[in-house]
């Protein structure tokens, strides 16, 4: 009755003790969000949790970018590129994490071989028993202990804690959610990189163009400031107009060198992007490759958003900082232990071995709970809930600005085509007033002013013209990088 009565004792206890811990226990975050369906202001609004999970991505980066020279130079830089190479580490030491936990839920079981050897002091309980013993006519030969007494042990061990409240298991799951982070941790490296790639690439053939057309004004001037010079031989023109155009021509060819600088600095920054020293970089002709990327489609739906590698690694990390509360909460529960011993041990090493006389083993289980001084557990789990709501913030910031982001890309997509279109019928008109002028000049209709003029007007506007078209081509590359393309 006693036995009974001390076992209903220890389930009230037991009872007590895991409610008083539960208090702590309270809802994980929500990660549902809202955003729009479409780009536009006036939309229904959708959770991003509740889309379709295999929406439609952008098309692969070698299909996407139409410039086999190109598609070369990302391949290589996929292979050499620093920051990439430190990504793939970052992601196998999150593997490592996902390693440890595989198996967290387990029983341990190793191997334990063990000798020692005790002496008894003779004024101790130890040291008079063992010599009572010597006189005791229950043990034979075999069992008589000398003193000291060695120990030999060999066998299997195993110790498992058992995952009652799940705190294992959520801290299995943590692990996995980092290391789908750090994945996608690296698949934004690696959009990034080909993003770059890609913008330097475009730049340098613009800068060759640019080249190109400063000495084809170049050429302008000169062929004009021979015009002059005739013009002056028969008293029609002066010295100051030869003057002036020679400065013009000094001028362009000061530019040409300005040109070459920077070709040279972007040269460097793509070598350095593909993980190579500095070197001439390869390259097509911008008159050859007029459209550097396959066209976007409209009508883009914003689920597509969820390709983004940081939208699905913020998502990944708000799992993981879910994953941390609940195992901090659940650090109030009981946990219960159990350990095994099994294995031969003797106090003479030619007996070890002996069965069933030298086995040996033992099993003990254990239940254990916190109640005072649980400092380091709420210590804990405050700033597991604090990392927690971080995670949530920067999973909401991220989704808003990918949002933006795609809605201005969009909008400055429509916009440099219209540029482009006006820029163009300009170049095509001040072209004309270069001829044009040079005619009414040869006629003594214009002065000399007129053809410093047009062919100054005529330089620039192909400058804006190349300008725009590289805004329009990495603008194009920005928004099929913010449509979550470029790391498949």
């Amino acid at each position: 009755m006693k036995q009974i009565n001390h076992i209903k004792q220890g389930i009230i206890l037991f009872l007590l003790v895991t409610l008083s811990a539960c208090k702590v226990g309270e809802d994980a975050l929500k990660t549902d969000l809202v955003i729009p369906k479409t780009y536009e202001d006036r939309s229904e609004l959708i959770a991003i949790d509740s889309v379709k999970k295999n929406a439609e991505a952008p098309m692969e980066w070698r299909t996407f970018f139409t410039d086999p020279i190109l598609v070369q130079l990302i391949d290589s830089a996929l292979v050499n590129n620093p920051d990439l190479q430190i990504a793939l580490q970052r992601v196998q030491h999150a593997r490592a994490g996902v390693q440890y936990t595989k198996g967290i839920r387990l029983p341990e079981l190793g191997i334990n071989l063990g000798t020692g050897i005790r002496r008894f002091g003779d004024y101790t309980i130890d040291g008079v028993g063992n010599y009572d013993t010597q006189f005791s006519t229950n043990l034979n030969d075999k069992q008589q202990l000398p003193n000291p007494v060695p120990d030999f042990y060999a066998g299997v061990y195993s110790s498992w804690e058992i995952d009652l409240w799940g705190k294992l298991k959520s801290k299995k799951k943590a692990a996995l959610s980092r290391f789908l982070a750090e994945e996608q941790g690296k698949n934004l490296v690696l959009t990034n990189l080909v993003s770059e790639v890609a913008q330097h690439y475009y730049y340098l053939m613009l800068l060759d163009r640019k080249r190109a057309i400063i000495e084809e004004n170049i050429l302008l001037q000169e062929s004009a400031l021979e015009v002059i010079g005739l013009q002056k031989d028969i008293g029609k023109s002066n010295q100051l107009a030869i003057e002036l155009i020679t400065a013009k021509v000094l001028e362009s060819r000061a530019l040409v060198m300005e040109v070459d600088q920077e070709i040279i600095r972007e040269e460097n920054t793509l070598n350095f992007l593909l993980g190579r020293y500095p070197q001439p970089v390869v390259r097509s002709r911008a008159e050859t490759v007029p459209e550097l990327t396959k066209t976007i489609p409209g009508g883009i739906p914003s689920d597509v958003l969820q390709n983004r590698p940081d939208i699905l690694a913020s998502a990944h990390q708000l799992r993981a900082s879910n994953a941390d509360v609940r195992a901090a909460k659940v650090a109030f529960y009981p946990t219960l232990t159990l350990n095994a011993n099994l294995g031969y041990q003797s106090f003479r090493a030619a007996f070890l071995f002996e069965s069933p006389a030298s086995i040996a083993y033992n099993v003990i289980g254990g239940l254990a709970t916190p109640l005072l001084n649980r400092r380091a557990l709420k210590a804990d789990l405050m700033a597991s809930k604090a990392s927690q709501q971080t995670a949530y913030l920067n999973y909401e910031k991220t989704i808003l600005q990918a949002f933006t982001e795609v809605y201005q890309l969009l909008k400055f997509d429509d916009n440099f085509r219209s540029r482009k279109s006006v820029k163009q019928e300009q170049v095509d008109l001040l072209k004309r007033s270069v001829e044009t002028s040079r005619i009414l000049f040869s006629s003594g209709r214009a002065g000399y002013l007129e053809i410093i003029t047009s062919q100054q007007n005529y330089l620039q506007s192909q400058v804006e013209l190349l300008e725009i078209d590289r805004l329009k081509n990495q603008n194009h590359v920005l928004l099929y990088k913010a449509l979550g393309g470029g790391w498949r």
